[in-house]
């Protein structure tokens, strides 16, 4: 019988080692043909692959020796291969060379083949050492690995902040949308991509088996893109319930007792949760183009669809409200709102310090009179903050953000969406209702990215008006 380990003993860095082991083992053949010789430090064994004597196939073990010598390393080991990585820069000298021509040219011609030379010149020898990684097996791979642990080193290192511009770039082209195949995941996929979904997951936990048989019932439905070249490893993936009108509680919609919707009478499709994957591929945005060519599959599968919504959190709301409610903002609270947290706060606390010991107190969301006296004011504040708060033209929250600039409109806010441990921390219990119209997505998308207007619907636009 198939299992899944655990979620708490399964994670992102668990499923990179078991990858690694894997891939080391695929070299390690390859590289036991490279002669003795070459059996030196990493920069001269780099200098080989850049340089090295024979052939196609001498490259590639060459290459594959160089791999597994960066995966036996400790992390400093690592750390230090990829300073001398990034050292493979472009050559100063043929670039004062290659630009004086520029600048020498004296007619079209000579500009045009000087600039020519000039590009050739800026390529660092590092680029093409990075390419050569493509050529073995679990290559491209091992660069997204390569890059996800670049990018805990590269911070505040110029140097290593260059060869992530570097790698990113190459990784960027190679994981082009036009490249990527949308899979469906069900309860008939292989065991171990089902393992890694519940280890990918990064929204809602999944707690085991059952749960995420729950999530991939009758009802529901999971996507992920794929490379061609990492066909095993999902790079995102979104998981969608198929339900009737739109859900203000994701511990309702995942409740594994819940009975099993009837897909002819839903009428709504709720993303519930996207979740990227792969680390090494952070600032390569796939989710906009997954939510669309989700909304292009269920269409014409369920006719009777009429609404797509999300049910999404809001991780940047209570370190929003909480620097409010520490500053004392004036303001904050209208005066029938300040009266209903002053029954339920301790005694003394009125206004912005009633809230903020209200919302302090533990289990707050099971106590109605709270909960109660707080839903007006949390619900208002938030659309406050999804509307007003960021630079102008982006807003604040990373999520807003994110289905905003995507096509969406904020459709609704929920209280009590969230009871979980991170939910009420984060988002103080709410959740958001982000609604994709396929008729106004390119529009809508326009209007955020072309002048930072962030539409919503009137009930909450009234509510931040309010």
């Amino acid at each position: 019988m198939n299992t899944i380990t655990a979620p708490a003993l399964l994670d992102r860095d668990g499923l990179l080692d078991r990858a690694i082991r894997r891939i080391a083992g695929v070299w390690r053949d390859m590289a036991s043909s490279v002669s003795q010789d070459e059996d030196e430090g990493i920069a001269a064994q780099m200098r080989a692959c850049l340089s090295g004597p024979g052939g196609e196939i001498s490259a590639r073990n060459r290459t594959a020796k160089l791999a597994q010598a960066y995966l036996g390393l400790d992390e400093a080991g690592r750390t230090e291969f990829l300073r001398i990585l990034a050292g493979f820069d472009s050559d100063p000298s043929a670039l004062d060379a290659v630009y004086a021509a520029v600048q020498a040219a004296s007619d079209p011609t000579e500009r045009a083949a000087a600039t020519a030379a000039l590009r050739r010149a800026l390529e660092p020898p590092r680029l093409r050492l990075l390419t050569q990684f493509t050529t073995i097996p679990d290559g491209v791979k091992f660069l997204v690995d390569l890059r996800a642990f670049l990018l805990t080193r590269a911070r505040g290192d110029k140097l290593l902040t260059a060869l992530d511009s570097d790698l990113r770039m190459l990784l960027a082209s190679w994981f082009d949308v036009g490249f990527l195949e949308l899979r469906r995941i069900d309860w008939d996929s292989p065991a171990a991509l089902l393992e890694k979904l519940v280890g990918y997951e990064a929204v809602h936990e999944i707690r085991g088996w059952r749960d995420l048989k729950n999530r991939l019932d009758a009802d529901r439905r999971c996507y992920a893109f794929f490379h061609p070249r990492m066909p095993t490893e999902p790079l995102i993936f979104v998981e969608v319930a198929l339900v009737k009108g739109l859900s203000g509680s994701v511990q309702a919609l995942l409740d594994e007792r819940a009975p099993v919707v009837d897909n002819g009478a839903a009428d709504t499709a709720i993303f519930y949760s996207i979740s990227n994957c792969q680390r090494g591929l952070s600032g390569i945005s796939f989710g906009n183009f997954l939510i669309k060519r989700v909304l292009e599959v269920l269409g014409p599968e369920f006719r009777n669809l009429k609404t797509f919504s999300t049910l999404s959190p809001i991780p940047g709301f209570r370190r929003w409200l909480d620097r409010k409610l520490e500053a004392a903002e004036p303001g904050l609270l209208t005066e029938a709102e300040a009266a209903a947290l002053r029954a339920q706060a301790p005694e003394g606390e009125t206004g912005p310090a009633a809230l903020a010991a209200l919302l302090a107190r533990r289990g707050w969301p099971r106590e109605p009179a709270a909960a109660k006296a707080l839903e007006p004011v949390l619900v208002r504040l938030c659309a406050v903050y999804l509307l007003h708060e960021g630079n102008g033209t982006r807003a604040a929250d990373p999520v807003a953000h994110f289905h905003l600039s995507n096509g969406a409109r904020i459709e609704r806010i929920n209280m009590l969406a969230d009871t979980s441990e991170k939910g009420v921390k984060e988002s103080a219990a709410l959740m958001v209702n982000y609604l994709y119209d396929p008729a106004r997505i390119e529009q809508y998308h326009e209007d955020y990215a072309g002048a930072g207007r962030r539409n919503a619907s009137t009930v909450v636009r009234k509510l931040a008006r309010a």
